[in-house]
């Protein structure tokens, strides 16, 4: 599981307690969230779910922009969807994506228990079930949280139709794309590294961020990494 606190201190300990004193002067989250985050953490993946720090962090992006039509690929447990469905609110629409019929069933339980109705989890590979979105709205913030292989593809897609003028596109102008995990614990600039499959995807994603001339990228040295992008027409 990832935890509140990065390596920004020298020390072991100060590094913990910035993280707890960091954490405990942000505002909270909604008592249901970080209480599923706990249960899910006995869960034999618990290290995948994003940490509460994390979720108030995409919980202010969100409602910064006025987010209401959030598209996330790779629900895991569904704790993040929790996290959106709280920022778009009752009158907006979350749209999951889902490989594992398994971690769908676990995540619908998870929106069903905590009574969260705008959540709409389709279960098949993302490869697949992008394309074949057709969505009324055009989204406001895409999360990337699934196989990095798959991320510059997803990516791809998205943009391709979302073309400038277009009357009917996947991401408005302005969207919010927030890809996790590219920095693949510190993998990204270890030597003989990129020889693992999910590395070489992150380092693939995170140049082609950088040279995607419809994206204001930033790359965060958070967490495990996160890629904050907008899309600019």
């Amino acid at each position: 599981m990832k935890q509140n606190h990065e390596g920004l201190f020298t020390d072991a300990e100060t590094t913990v307690k910035i993280g707890t004193y960091s954490d405990a002067h942000s505002t909270p989250l909604p008592a249901h969230i970080p209480a599923y985050h706990a249960s899910a953490s006995s869960h034999e993946w618990a290290m995948m779910l994003t940490a509460d720090s994390q979720s108030k962090f995409h919980l202010l992006l969100a409602q910064s922009i006025g987010a209401k039509r959030v598209l996330e690929i790779g629900v895991f447990l569904g704790y993040s969807a929790l996290v959106w469905s709280h920022a778009v609110g009752q009158d907006g629409q979350v749209t999951g994506l889902e490989y594992s019929e398994e971690y769908a069933t676990i995540a619908r339980k998870a929106c069903s228990d905590n009574d969260v109705s705008n959540v709409d989890i389709i279960v098949g590979p993302a490869a697949e079930t992008l394309p074949n979105l057709e969505p009324e709205h055009p989204y406001d913030i895409v999360f990337l949280d699934a196989d990095k292989a798959g991320y510059v593809g997803y990516l791809n897609t998205l943009l391709g139709r979302s073309q400038p003028g277009s009357a009917k596109r996947m991401l408005r102008p302005g969207a919010l794309i927030i890809a996790d995990n590219v920095l693949q614990s510190g993998g990204v600039v270890k030597d003989g590294e990129s020889k693992r499959p999910s590395v070489a995807a992150a380092q693939v994603f995170n140049e082609f961020c950088l040279q995607e001339k419809r994206l204001q990228t930033v790359l965060l040295p958070l967490w495990d990494g996160l890629t904050v992008a907008r899309v600019v027409d």
